[in-house]
């Protein structure tokens, strides 16, 4: 299997240079995206604002995506194949606010000795994600169903308990997207709840079979 090539290092100091900005940025969009969606009470110029910040969020995500595009020497297509996650989340900017899990992780790797195990940080990340995509995902949903025709999702609580469910692949079905873009981002959590449940599994078991092997070694 071919090697993946090295990052530029004018890219990996622009990556780690951006790193913070950009992890402030993104709960600043998805700040501002959610006191948009929930504060439909609020005044119209206080909505102004939060859209004005959520599309300036997103413009910054635009110009360091193209920033780390120009310094990484790849042509276009050659760029997206090799950073397919970067570019979905550019598209879809609110699973943006996932970055917060990757800027931790590089916290916890700079470490010498990690304060987690390998196993704790899978368990803790998967639970950080599941948290704000299920976040996202129901501000999302809550805003394209609501006021739909035949909606069930009405109120925010619908979206969260809709979210949780769809997440954790349960399905109760007592609340359910009714819009093509309700029904889409349905789709979208459904891939994530099942690789996070994926990886959490498969964590726990690995860390119960070393558990295991280390007292029968002991024994």
């Amino acid at each position: 299997m071919k090697d993946r090539p090295p990052t530029p290092p004018r890219q990996e100091r622009w990556d780690r240079r951006m790193d913070m900005p950009l992890t402030v940025t993104s709960l600043v969009f998805l700040g501002s995206y959610a006191m948009r969606i929930l504060g439909r009470d609020l005044p119209s110029g206080w909505r102004d604002v939060c859209l004005a910040l959520t599309f300036g969020s997103w413009i910054v995500f635009i110009v360091d995506y193209a920033v780390r595009l120009r310094l990484s020497g790849l042509g276009p297509l050659r760029f997206v194949r090799r950073h397919f996650l970067d570019t979905v989340v550019l598209i879809l900017p609110l699973l943006r606010p996932l970055r917060v899990v990757t800027a931790y992780d590089r916290a916890q790797r700079r470490q010498q000795e990690p304060r987690l195990t390998l196993y704790a940080r899978v368990m803790a990340y998967a639970g950080l994600s599941a948290t704000l995509l299920g976040f996202a995902g129901a501000l999302t949903v809550y805003d394209v169903e609501y006021g739909a025709p035949g909606a069930s999702i009405v109120t925010f609580g619908d979206a969260a308990w809709w979210a949780c469910a769809t997440l954790a692949t349960v399905g109760y079905g007592d609340v359910v997207p009714v819009t093509p873009a309700g029904r889409v981002v349905a789709v979208g959590m459904m891939a994530c709840g099942l690789a996070l449940l994926g990886a959490v599994t498969g964590s726990f078991s690995s860390w119960l079979i070393q558990v295991f092997r280390r007292e029968g070694e002991e024994g």
